[in-house]
């Protein structure tokens, strides 16, 4: 698969933007603050519906306008698909497939892929555990854009049951004696609510525990194989998935022979029939504090190195190469599901060393898709040879 058109509409700092792009390498090169890296967040954008370096809509659209709007011809073997996204901060965002009404974003999953490699990738190691759960759950969607109607429920869910914790929270520092002793009327039609919601929420929240460890169970030796190739004799590499389920609050990893095998409508039943213990556990605690504590919401992935968590003992150059193997092992498991994805490389070579600058080209070379950006032509390995783009002054020129 790839990009052979990519157009822009007041996205970022672009009012107009046609960039005609072909397969194999393409770097896009230019002094840093000139809008290499709002190219190829477009197409990552188009990808995941999200940026790697906002969490809202509004800094996309360029200051002044409305609306942004990115519009990319994908080639995919004799196919060829035009994806549009309109981005309206404040309101819905609308999507199109060959000029077709406008739809759901969502609609747009599974055409473009893309695995981004970023300076930001550094977090999936030493940031908190938000950024490991996105990059599950990111991949878990590219792979099956059906799924992304799991994590939308269970947001949508885990809002509702946080809403009626809090009022309950606020009924007891406003005096009242909690849910189970207020006035019998309320008090059972409240219990009876969060008893419903509590179902809902281990329901949906089994289907995206199971897929999260189906995932961890793939990507754990596909990562360990790509950083041998980076950092030889540096790994092994382990996952470890750390559940919220744990008692008074703690985290717990899987049991041994357990939680890893989890396809089939008996590993979610088991998940299912945890996560509603669990929830019922902390029923007390949730009421108190007004949040859900228990729930996929609130789980990690432990990344090891050797027999230490990477996080906090693994040096710069090391924790570099783990976030560098994550991504590769991402690209290896889409790549495996039948549709290469688009490889962008935004202004990573100059934060690596030499030895894994060639490394890392040398793997991603091969790809039937590369964009590269970088702030000069030096900082572009040698073997990832192709079309050059200057960037300078909101504009894009091949050269």
């Amino acid at each position: 698969m790839h990009v052979a058109h990519l157009s822009l509409a007041d996205f970022r700092s672009y009012v107009r933007a046609e960039v005609p792009l072909d397969p194999g390498v393409t770097a896009f090169v230019g002094p840093n603050g000139q809008g290499k890296t709002n190219l190829v967040e477009a197409v990552g954008y188009l990808a995941a519906l999200s940026s790697h370096r906002v969490s809202t809509d509004a800094p996309l659209v360029r200051m002044g306008a409305e609306r942004a709007v990115v519009r990319a011809q994908v080639v995919q073997g004799d196919r060829q698909q035009l994806v549009e996204l309109e981005i309206n901060p404040g309101r819905a965002n609308r999507a199109r497939v060959n000029r077709s009404a406008p739809g759901r974003p969502r609609d747009l999953l599974g055409i473009v892929r893309s695995v981004l490699f970023a300076p930001e990738d550094l977090a999936l190691v030493k940031g908190d555990p938000t950024e490991r759960r996105r990059f599950l759950d990111e991949l878990i969607t590219a792979r099956t854009p059906r799924l992304a109607g799991v994590r939308s429920d269970y947001d949508r869910v885990l809002k509702q049951r946080n809403t009626l914790l809090k009022s309950a929270a606020m009924a007891r520092r406003h005096g009242s004696k909690g849910l189970g002793v207020a006035p019998a009327t309320k008090s059972a039609g409240d219990l009876s609510t969060l008893d419903v919601w509590d179902q809902h929420l281990a329901r949906v929240g089994a289907e995206l525990l199971a897929q999260r460890l189906d995932l961890v169970a793939e990507l754990q030796p596909l990562a360990d194989k790509a950083y041998e190739q980076l950092a030889p004799g540096g790994g092994p590499l382990g996952f470890e998935y750390r559940s919220s389920m744990g008692e008074r609050g703690e985290t717990e990893a899987p049991p041994a022979g357990g939680w890893g095998k989890t396809a089939g409508a008996e590993g979610r039943e088991d998940l299912y029939g945890r996560l509603l213990e669990a929830l019922g556990e902390a029923r007390g605690r949730e009421i108190e504090r007004g949040v859900t504590l228990v729930g996929p919401h609130r789980d990690d992935l432990l990344l090891k190195l050797g027999p230490m968590p990477a996080k906090g003992y693994a040096s710069h150059g090391e924790s570099w190469s783990y976030a560098l193997a994550l991504r590769l092992a991402s690209y290896e498991l889409l790549r495996s599901d039948g549709a290469e994805p688009v490889l962008v490389l935004d202004d990573v070579f100059a934060e690596l060393d030499a030895k894994r600058r060639e490394r890392l080209a040398e793997l991603v070379a091969p790809g039937e898709q590369v964009l590269v950006t970088a702030a000069v032509d030096d900082d572009v390995p040698g073997v990832l040879v192709g079309a050059r783009f200057a960037v300078e002054h909101g504009t894009v020129e091949r050269v």
